[in-house]
């Protein structure tokens, strides 16, 4: 498998070169960030159908059977000896070092959660610095996910092991696990 994506990765980024394009170039005529042009032909990102028709426009080269490829939901993955590429590690470095402070102020801000990297948006721009030399904007944009109390009640049936009694689910039994007194009596039952 990992052959095969790497072969069709190859193919992918056969079709970008010949193109002349660069991935801000691609984002514009697609309307996606660059980052997420470079993950859909890193098969790190799953093409939709309705924006199929913009790559193919953007890239003429794209045959129907690498479309249709990477529509297809992809192997999210990466090799563990990319760290060692100097701009990966100073990615990496950057985030370690300022992690903990990024992690209090979204703390501070919106409360106990993370930041999602599913309904997330990054982008990578170039900008003038105040010294007028080039500078690296990376911006992850994520939608805020709160941590939640994880409290029985939430579930109507117990099915993390399959906890079946008499053909019927356990809600049947018990028709409120947030009563304490027949779950703590069920909970016996089953040991």
């Amino acid at each position: 498998m990992a052959e095969n994506k790497a072969a069709i990765i190859n193919l992918l980024l056969a079709v970008k070169r010949e193109s002349g394009k660069s991935y801000c170039e691609i984002a514009k005529d697609t309307g996606l960030t660059n980052v997420y042009v470079a993950q859909l032909l890193r098969r790190q990102a799953q093409l939709k159908p309705e924006t199929a028709s913009k790559l193919r426009a953007s890239l003429p080269g794209l045959s129907v059977e690498l479309l249709n490829e990477m529509m297809k939901p992809p192997m999210r993955s990466y090799d563990p000896s990319l760290i060692q590429e100097p701009s990966v590690y100073r990615l990496n470095e950057a985030v370690m070092h300022f992690g903990e402070s990024i992690k209090e102020i979204i703390n501070e801000e919106f409360g106990d959660g993370i930041m999602s990297a599913i309904d997330f948006y990054c982008s990578v721009d170039k900008v003038k610095g105040v010294d007028g030399k080039d500078r690296v904007v990376v911006t992850f944009d994520g939608k805020y996910l709160p941590h939640t109390e994880q409290v029985s009640c939430h579930y109507t049936e117990i099915g993390a092991h399959g906890f079946k009694a008499s053909g019927k689910s356990v809600s049947s039994i018990i028709p409120n696990l947030c009563d304490k007194d027949l779950y703590a009596t069920f909970t016996a039952l089953i040991l």
